[in-house]
C-alpha cells in the first residue's frame, strides 16, 4: 500500500505544481493520468484481501467423512462437515479420491463437479488421479498449508513420512451421533 499511496501523493504535488507554476501547465498532460493510475492502485491495493486476518486452512478428507452418515457415501455429508467447519472460522479445502463419484453417483465426478456440489470454489476441491492415494496428498497439502485434517483416518501407514499425524490435534475426528454432526475440535479459530 505504500507505493501506490506515495505516487499519489508524487503525481498529487505534480499536479498542483503544474496548475499553480506559470509554464509549467504542459505538466498536467503528465501529472493527471498518472495520479489517476496511482489513485486506482491505491484503491485495488486497499480492497485487495491479504492474508493477515484470514481464516486458517483446514483439510478435509471428503473420501472419509462422506460416510460418516450411516456408513453410506452422501455429498450431503460433506457439505454439511465443510459448512460447520467455515463457521467455525475455517477455510476448508476437501480432498477426494478418485473413485468418489462413481460411490456418490455412479460416474467419475471431477474437482468442479464435486465442488459445485459443496458450494465451494473450484480450487478448494481436489480429486486425486485414479490409481493415486488420496492420503500422501493430504498430507503434504496439510504441510504446505499448516493445515489441521478432519478424518477418521489415522494415516498409520504414512506416520514414518509425515509424524505429525501422532501429534495430538492434527487429526480431528467427528461422526454423527443422534443424527448431529459432531467433531473434536477443543480450539476453533475466532470467526472473522
Amino acid at each position: 500500500m505504500n507505493v501506490p499511496f506515495l505516487l499519489s501523493v508524487l503525481f498529487g504535488g505534480l499536479l498542483a505544481a503544474a496548475l499553480l507554476v506559470p509554464g509549467w501547465f504542459w505538466l498536467v498532460l503528465v501529472a493527471g493520468p498518472c495520479l489517476l493510475a496511482s489513485l486506482l492502485l491505491l484503491l485495488l491495493t486497499l480492497w485487495k484481501p491479504t492474508r493477515r486476518g484470514k481464516r486458517p486452512y483446514i483439510l478435509v478428507d471428503g473420501s472419509n467423512v462422506m460416510h460418516w452418515r450411516d456408513g453410506t457415501p452422501q455429498i450431503a455429508t460433506v457439505r454439511e462437515a465443510v459448512e460447520r467447519l467455515m463457521a467455525y472460522g475455517y477455510t476448508p479445502g476437501v480432498v477426494f479420491d478418485a473413485n468418489a463419484g462413481y460411490l456418490l453417483s455412479g460416474r467419475y465426478l471431477h474437482n468442479g463437479a464435486l465442488a459445485k456440489a459443496l458450494g465451494l470454489p473450484r480450487d478448494q476441491v481436489m480429486v486425486v488421479p485414479k490409481g493415486t492415494p488420496a492420503d500422501p496428498t493430504i498430507l503434504a497439502a496439510a504441510r504446505n498449508f499448516g493445515a489441521r485434517v478432519v478424518t477418521n483416518d489415522r494415516f498409520r501407514d504414512w506416520a514414518a513420512l509425515h509424524p505429525e499425524v501422532e501429534e495430538p490435534g492434527f487429526l480431528i475426528r467427528g461422526g454423527y451421533t443422534s443424527g448431529k454432526l459432531w467433531f473434536n475440535i477443543s480450539d476453533q479459530p475466532a470467526r472473522t
